[in-house]
């Protein structure tokens, strides 16, 4: 038996998906793509009428008086009736606990010795409030930043995109893009970026190919599992990452993807730090061991290397 509101899904069940796609054009396609990796329902930084597409079908029934508004609604509230205590109001006023002892010790002091220094001994001086500021913005142009990493600028050497969270995600494609050209930059920084899978994906693409870089961060974004999958199967073939760090996701990575970072830990003998924090035990004990070899590794080439 079929429930009323299945048989309306029945004729979308024999549409080949693949075939509508093949009729667009590139620019469909790319457009297409464009609208799929912008859609985020929770973007707190849109106004929530703004993070969908338009859906309603429905026509305006009528011009928005804000003033007629205001006006109804302060009439409905002085028409409603107070609701009635529960506790009737007395006016009886509590006496603080322990104000016997700092109301009459001075009293008795300046009674005993009119003369004497009154006795400040529980007088407590006040803590000087430190201000507390808000840390400023991120201050990198990102725009500038993208065309210079695309020249191969030598004198950009560290790109620091962290807590700019209005980047387009075409944008953070383009920058891992550029990277596979760029023999300068040494370390990128995209931290609290919003950033997806795709652009997980895409530095990891970006990483089977650079051999300049040094450090990456992914830190406080919204990569899931196949994204960082897709950076741990790349740093099996990079051997220039020595810093990596993609603590801090929207959710857990789980225990398939853990082990295959240890796994990942144990093949690659460059990565000296690696920021994330294992939630199983046995990947966390394998990950250290393997952190702890290529840190020990570094040192005995930098003793032979004193040696001679």
């Amino acid at each position: 038996m079929s429930l009323p509101f299945r048989k309306d899904f029945d004729k979308y069940k024999n549409i080949n998906e693949d075939e509508i796609l093949n009729k667009l054009s590139e620019d469909e396609l790319k457009q297409l793509e464009n609208v799929l990796e912008e859609l985020d329902p929770e973007n707190a930084l849109l106004p929530a009428g703004f993070r969908q597409k338009d859906q309603t079908t429905k026509e305006v029934s009528g011009t928005f008086d804000r003033e007629h508004l205001l006006a109804y609604l302060q009439k409905e509230a002085l028409e409603q009736e107070d609701r009635e205590d529960y506790v009737p109001y007395t006016g009886e006023k509590k006496a603080v606990l322990g104000v016997q002892h700092f109301s009459r010790r001075p009293q008795s002091n300046e009674d005993d010795n009119p003369d004497s220094e009154r006795d400040l001994r529980n007088v407590v001086k006040a803590e000087k409030v430190k201000p507390t500021f808000e840390e400023p913005p991120n201050p990198t142009n990102v725009e500038e930043s993208l065309q210079r990493v695309k020249a191969n600028d030598p004198f950009l050497l560290d790109v620091n995109l962290n807590n700019i969270k209005n980047i387009p995600i075409p944008t953070l494609r383009e920058f891992a893009k550029a990277l596979e050209s760029n023999t300068h930059v040494k370390s990128f920084s995209l931290a609290a970026t919003r950033s997806n899978d795709p652009v997980a994906i895409a530095f990891a693409d970006m990483l089977k190919v650079n051999k300049t870089l040094r450090c990456l961060n992914l830190e406080t974004n919204f990569i899931t599992g196949s994204g960082i999958l897709a950076v741990v199967e790349a740093l099996k073939v990079n051997k220039t990452i020595t810093e990596i760090k993609i603590a801090n996701q929207r959710q857990q990575l789980g225990t398939v993807v853990e082990m295959e970072i240890a796994e990942m830990l144990e093949e690659n003998t460059k990565i000296l730090k690696f920021g994330y924090q294992f939630t199983h035990q046995g990947p966390r004990a394998r990950g250290a061991t393997a952190i702890t070899r290529n840190n020990d590794l570094v040192r005995q080439k930098r003793v032979e290397r004193e040696r001679l």
